[in-house]
């Protein structure tokens, strides 16, 4: 199971790089694991203004779509359009080509509830 300790987490099991005043966000390894082959990315809030918690889009596996949430408030800045062409770079590579939005965070103190790698690795282990 690959966590990068560099990134933040969600316990919906979202990634979150942050670089400055903007977050770089997907789903894990273990999520992509979970959902199976992804066939679809769907994220209708690009330029939108985004609460922490609220769905920005969802992304769809063979067997089921799932909701993806906001890790941070903040405007969804950029979407990762190789996923339009290639959703499976969701399962093969979740951390570098499968990232699925850029955020520009609103509310930086927001980072402070996210989790860290081995917190994160617990929450995964049950």
């Amino acid at each position: 199971m690959n966590i990068p300790s560099e990134l933040k987490y969600t316990k919906d099991h979202e990634w979150i790089k942050i670089e400055g005043n903007t977050a770089t966000v997907g789903i894990t390894d273990f999520a992509q694991g979970e959902l199976g082959d992804i066939v679809y990315v769907d994220v209708d809030t690009l330029d939108d203004t985004v609460a922490e918690g609220e769905v920005f889009g969802s992304v769809e596996a063979v067997k089921t779509v799932s909701d993806l949430f906001m890790p941070l408030s903040g405007e969804v800045v950029a979407f990762n359009e190789a996923l339009e062409d290639e959703p499976e770079l969701v399962n093969s590579d979740p951390y570098n080509k499968g990232w699925m939005i850029k955020i520009q965070i609103s509310d930086s103190s927001q980072i402070d509830d996210l989790l860290d790698a081995k917190t994160y690795q617990k929450l995964i282990e049950g």
